[in-house]
């Protein structure tokens, strides 16, 4: 099928049944209380598909009709799961922020089951063009489902937030204004203005549609970049490096952007993993990583000086267990949180690039 008619059908799918009672779209619930959070493991379907959406929600204790909580809505990489980002997910919650984790189910961890001869076949099925714009809407419809329920009255609107680590955050930029080329034209329908800002984490480009400034460079969301010098994706046929993520961070040229570059860790730091880095530089990038999009959510949705707090956040980030000096200086204690971010991590870094250091460039 050509991509221009998979498109133009794919986008044409109704994605969402608003109005149904929240025990309607969950075959099967649980909830259980950790710390300062209730997890909920939902069971949605999007009947106009015949798609399942399996999905876990983070809720913090405190959130209530009166006082409802920001939503990030996370999309996991290839052959992930719902489970999956826990680390953010309960670092969130436990600050005030729901989290929302819909599962892929044409590119989730099935793609490691079966026989090992077929992998590389299942790979290229998950990374076709359909399954790309299906994970789209899957999470859009996740979305729809979550505010039309019951649990709807506990999120606040106004402040709903897109994240996703690699094939996750190709997903992430779709949804937060990247415009599918399709030769002659473009299509804008898969971006979602609800979201208000974006955190892509170890973003691959997106194949098959035209320079990077082309799909981007309409993306004025507000958006944060998280990659290190070691972040390679290795894929039968496929390799994209660092130098992408910093290709995509160019291109967005309309976009208040941030980002930050380890100089360490690899592709699947950003995992649940503790990868070949070993525990400590996993545990110290996982805790820098809850801090930076902990402090970029927090200043675009103007909440919680809990969250905007640098100190308060290094006391709640339980994965970083090396202990920092504290900044040795007044001009650092009285610094933006981010450049204050920066100092406490400044051994873990390559490259730190805000907007306002890029003004004062």
């Amino acid at each position: 099928m050509k991509r221009r008619e998979f498109l133009t059908r794919s986008l044409g799918l109704a994605i969402a049944v608003p109005g149904l009672p929240f025990a309607a779209l969950a075959a099967r619930s649980t909830a259980s209380t950790n710390q300062g959070h209730r997890i909920l493991d939902l069971e949605l379907l999007d009947a106009s598909r015949q798609r399942p959406i399996p999905a876990r929600l983070y809720l913090p204790q405190q959130a209530s009709y009166a006082t409802p909580v920001p939503l990030v809505v996370f999309s996991h990489g290839l052959g992930g799961s719902r489970m999956g980002y826990s680390y953010l997910a309960r670092h969130w919650a436990d600050l005030g922020m729901a989290s929302l984790h819909p599962q892929h189910v044409g590119s989730d961890n099935r793609v490691w089951r079966g026989n090992p001869l077929e992998l590389v076949q299942r790979l290229q099925l998950a990374a076709r063009d359909d399954e790309a714009l299906a994970r789209a809407l899957d999470l859009r419809f996740a979305l729809d489902q979550i505010l039309a329920s019951d649990q709807g009255r506990l999120i606040d609107i106004s402040k709903i937030a897109v994240a996703g680590h690699s094939y996750g955050a190709n997903t992430a930029m779709l949804v937060a204004g990247a415009r599918v080329n399709t030769a002659s034209s473009h299509l804008g329908e898969l971006s979602d203005k609800r979201i208000k800002a974006a955190i892509l984490i170890s973003a691959p480009p997106l194949l098959g549609q035209g320079p990077a400034q082309q799909v981007l460079g309409a993306v004025t969301t507000p958006t944060l970049h998280i990659t290190s010098l070691e972040d390679t994706i290795n894929l039968p046929g496929y390799r994209s490096t660092v130098e992408d993520r910093i290709a995509i961070f160019d291109a967005m040229r309309r976009s208040p952007r941030t980002l930050a570059i380890y100089n360490t860790g690899g592709h699947s730091i950003f995992t649940d993993r503790t990868t070949r880095s070993g525990p400590e530089t996993s545990a110290r990038i996982k805790g820098a990583t809850q801090e930076l999009c902990t402090i970029f959510l927090s200043q675009h949705f103007r909440i919680g000086h809990a969250l905007n707090n640098p100190e308060s956040l290094t006391e709640r980030s339980t994965a970083n267990s090396t202990p920092r000096a504290p900044p040795d200086s007044r001009d650092v204690q009285e610094s933006p949180p981010l450049q204050q971010w920066a100092h406490r991590y400044k051994d873990l870094l390559d490259r730190f690039i805000t907007p306002e250091s890029r003004l004062r460039s």
